[in-house]
């Protein structure tokens, strides 16, 4: 059994590209408005025209949320739009991997950044208006933080990355305990390698060092993980997805 998410707004981060714009393209077919917020307008304003093409409505909203006021603003510029908001998918991150020793330091501050930093101002800034959603006639709302298989399993190499999804985790258990007599459900989808840009950001000698041990990688596809995402929103009110692990089939992982 699912639920409809007709009349139901959302709002995902990281949409520009990958998972993010694979499930802002699930929830518009499900029938919620979405809106999509990135630093690249460009690549929204085409998902943007997309949706609508296919029936849905979306709102592209330009935006850094490692900057708090701009993390805010996309919130509230979505609230007004929209009169309010159900669900919050908060998946913009980063991945960027190597060797402690080695690392640039900027690379460790870009992850907690984004990672950490703009999932925490971002879901600050929902609360209020998801608090409400789920007083209202739906009976829950839903925030959707997206994790990772390293989140679970840190390996060599994923230090810093592996820190940020676990202080997810963390920060997403926490908080479902304090809104969950308040019907917020907080899930946390924790997807094993997608193949994504992600891994274009990772510096070429990490990836020459590692060619071999990617080179026959069975990947993910970002539509698995928006399946997933769909589907966690789309339970009935009692019901809460706390936690979802997806592994490729066929690899170490």
């Amino acid at each position: 059994m699912s639920i409809s998410l007709t009349d139901t707004t959302a709002l995902v981060t990281g949409a520009s590209g990958g998972i993010g714009a694979a499930t802002a393209l699930s929830l518009a077919a499900q029938g919620a408005n979405v809106a999509l917020v990135a630093r690249r307008k460009d690549r929204l304003d085409e998902l943007v025209e997309t949706i609508r093409a296919d029936g849905g409505t979306a709102l592209a909203i330009e935006a850094d949320i490692t900057g708090r006021p701009q993390a805010t603003a996309a919130v509230e510029q979505t609230v007004q739009v929209f009169g309010g908001l159900d669900i919050l998918v908060n998946n913009a991150g980063v991945m960027l991997l190597g060797p402690a020793e080695s690392a640039p330091i900027e690379e460790w501050d870009r992850m907690i950044a984004l990672n950490l930093q703009g999932l925490l101002y971002t879901t600050h800034a929902a609360l209020p208006h998801l608090l409400a959603a789920a007083a209202g006639a739906r009976g829950t709302a839903d925030i959707i933080n997206i994790s990772s298989l390293a989140g679970r399993f840190p390996v060599a190499g994923s230090a810093v990355y592996s820190l940020t999804k676990q202080g997810v985790g963390a920060f997403g258990e926490a908080l479902r305990q304090e809104v969950a007599g308040r019907h917020v459900r907080v899930s946390l989808v924790e997807p094993g390698p997608v193949a994504t840009e992600l891994f274009t950001h990772i510096r070429p000698e990490v990836l020459e060092a590692n060619k071999d041990e990617w080179a026959d990688a069975t990947l993910l596809h970002a539509e698995d993980i928006a399946d997933t995402i769909a589907f966690v929103a789309t339970r009935p009110a009692r019901v809460v997805m706390s936690e979802l692990l997806i592994r490729p089939d066929g690899g170490r992982w």
